[in-house]
């Protein structure tokens, strides 16, 4: 650390909080859980891995489809070191990403470090670690290099990846990644996942003899049919799902500050906020390659690639929007491009009725109208909220909310053993003061089951399928990160970790949490959050340097150390994203932080390193 970045340490506005009380069960639970995963990492990684790292496994693995799946079940491994755990998560999760890029390199999925190609939804699941890696260490080379060079596959400044189509501000195809995009899919790209959506309704509403529940993909004859016409229909032009590259090319922009990263987030954006005004309001899932609603489908708005009519409906349109949006919001602290994302959910509210005592929502149209009215999951209205902490964002999320709300947190729960968005929402909105225990139990429990589960593992793994271990990761992580950092983990496909709060150990001057020290942010809104610190230990004292968002886009004006009571003890000004809490043994630090949100430039900038 240089002189500069000594003075600014030193610098640092600080508040020391003395006092012993007794610690919380929740704070007792949240160094519990940090060490349970820390414990089940290791274990999960010795299970699984072969001595130089490679995934015990087969050894080809046609077509496209399969590389996030390996990258989903280490991901969480970093994250969980920018939380407070040991230096061996971080080890472990970087040595897990080089291994699965070579060993799927060697397959012939990735080429330059990257999908050669496949769609957003899977691009999005499995580079969720490369931001992660970023904020555990902004100085790493490769990890910047990697940044500009992912990044460009999409801004159109990669000659050898011209996925993107600068003059008329679109993607040339769903399918796109390292190799530029893919304008015809072949029978081997979905040879390995023919069985999977077997279980899924048709993509198309012609094809010979299929219902339109389900579609036998594993049938030849039915399978030549989808590809050709989805060779004619949907391989070339845009969609929405593809705004989630924003989550790659706002990376590069975190590290990089160049004006031409952020530039094409919020240009990018606004070409489908411009597509949706044409469309009505409503979102288009298809553009062709001349930028024209429906081109390809007979000028259908709805019935492109993961789109409106298939597989998913809602979620693969919808879920974009938010990432791209609150992308776009952190990067120039603007909360109108949140407008997309919302203006949606709104459209889709006033479609929806009731259903049994439930709101109920259209997920779909097919050419007969809107379909399959179910209730909104509530995380993409939760993340335009603490993206915003906008009193109407608040109130859009309690439309959706449940007679009798939503109770206790789930431990069947999804994709990265999370699923706990709307539960984690009642507890700030002040309906569940129990929250934090139970999530952190649930999760508990979860890490537990995983653990037992690879523990019981039988058979070969020649036979295992490319989800095992996505399936059987332990890194149940979702209530640590809830808790400390103020945020929600349900932008899984692709969503960056847009949190109130991180922070650092000021004594060993490294990201996360210090040993024995647990938070918990209590209360978020547009001016101020609520933070509670603990130092369960008894006899060291412990300094916590805390940061205004994830990536230091918010300010703190002042920071407040409050009694029992609420009142202030003390009140130190801030003015900036950094503030030193000082831990005495046994002390804790009730605050309220006054927030100027979005009022700085947002960057992977640590108390000890800048963007370089």
């Amino acid at each position: 650390m240089d002189t500069i970045e000594a003075a600014r340490v030193v610098a640092l506005p600080t508040i020391e909080a003395t006092e012993r009380r007794s610690p919380p069960t929740w704070a007792l639970l949240q160094r519990e859980t940090l060490a349970a995963l820390e414990r089940a990492a290791q274990e999960f990684v010795a299970r699984y891995t072969r001595a130089d790292g490679t995934l015990i496994w087969r050894d080809r693995w046609p077509g496209m489809d399969g590389s996030d799946d390996p990258y989903e079940g280490f991901h969480h491994f970093p994250l969980c070191y920018l939380l407070g755990g040991s230096p061996d998560l971080l080890r472990a999760g970087r040595e897990m990403w080089e291994a699965i890029t070579w060993q799927w390199t060697e397959y012939g999925q990735i080429h330059r470090e990257f999908d050669a190609y496949y769609d957003w939804m899977h691009h999005g699941e499995g580079y969720l670690a490369l931001s992660y890696f970023a904020l555990a260490d902004p100085m790493g080379l490769r990890d910047r290099q990697r940044a500009r060079r992912f990044a460009d596959f999409y801004t159109g400044a990669d000659p050898d990846a011209p996925n993107y189509d600068p003059e008329r501000r679109l993607m040339r195809s769903p399918f796109n990644g390292s190799r530029g995009p893919r304008f015809e899919v072949t029978a081997e790209d979905w040879s390995t996942h023919r069985t999977v959506l077997d279980g899924y309704p048709p993509p198309f509403e012609d094809l010979p003899g299929v219902g339109p529940e389900r579609c036998p993909w594993s049938d030849d004859t039915v399978y030549a049919a989808i590809l050709q016409r989805m060779n004619a229909r949907m391989t070339r032009g845009d969609v929405p799902l593809n705004l989630t590259a924003s989550s790659l090319v706002a990376h590069a922009y975190l590290f990089t500050g160049e004006e031409r990263y952020r530039a094409w987030v919020r240009d990018y954006l606004a070409a489908w906020a411009e597509r949706a005004a044409r469309n009505g309001g409503l979102i288009p899932d298809n553009v062709g390659p001349s930028g024209a609603i429906g081109e390809l489908l007979d000028g259908k708005w709805w019935g492109g690639y993961y789109g409106w009519r298939w597989p998913h409906g809602l979620q693969t349109v919808i879920e974009p929007l938010a990432i791209a949006g609150t992308n776009a919001a952190m990067l120039d602290g603007d909360l109108a491009h949140l407008d997309l994302a919302r203006a949606q959910l709104d459209r889709l509210l006033a479609l929806g009725r009731e259903e049994g005592g439930r709101q109920v929502v259209p997920h779909k149209h097919r050419d007969g109208g809107w379909t399959d009215y179910r209730p909104m999951n509530p995380a993409y209205a939760i993340a335009c909220w603490s993206a915003s902490l906008d009193e109407a964002d608040r109130a859009r999320v309690r439309r959706l909310r449940p007679e009798g709300g939503w109770g206790a947190p789930a431990t069947r729960v999804g994709k990265g053993l999370i699923g706990n968005s709307a539960q984690w929402f009642e507890f700030l909105d002040g309906r569940n003061p129990g929250y934090p225990e139970q999530i952190l139990r649930a999760n508990l429990d979860l890490i537990g089951a995983q653990i037992a589960r690879l523990r019981e593992e039988q058979g070969d793994p020649a036979d295992w399928d490319i989800h095992h271990w996505q399936q059987r990761t332990p890194m149940a992580i979702e209530g640590l990160a809830q808790l400390t950092l103020g945020v929600s983990l349900g932008l899984y496909h692709g969503g960056m970790l847009h949190a109130a709060v991180r922070y650092y150990d000021g004594e060993a001057r490294r990201p996360g949490l210090p040993p024995a020290v647990a938070a918990l942010v209590g209360g978020l809104r547009a001016d101020a959050t609520d933070l509670t610190l603990v130092n369960l230990d008894q006899s060291a004292a412990r300094e916590v340097i805390v940061q205004a968002g994830a990536f230091g886009e918010h300010q703190f004006d002042d920071a407040a150390l409050l009694d029992p009571g609420g009142g202030a003890i003390a009140t130190v000004p801030v003015g900036g994203k950094w503030l030193r809490v000082r831990l005495g043994p046994g002390g804790t630090a009730p605050l309220r932080l006054r927030v100027a949100r979005y009022r700085l430039a947002p960057s992977y900038e640590t108390p000890w390193a800048g963007r370089g």
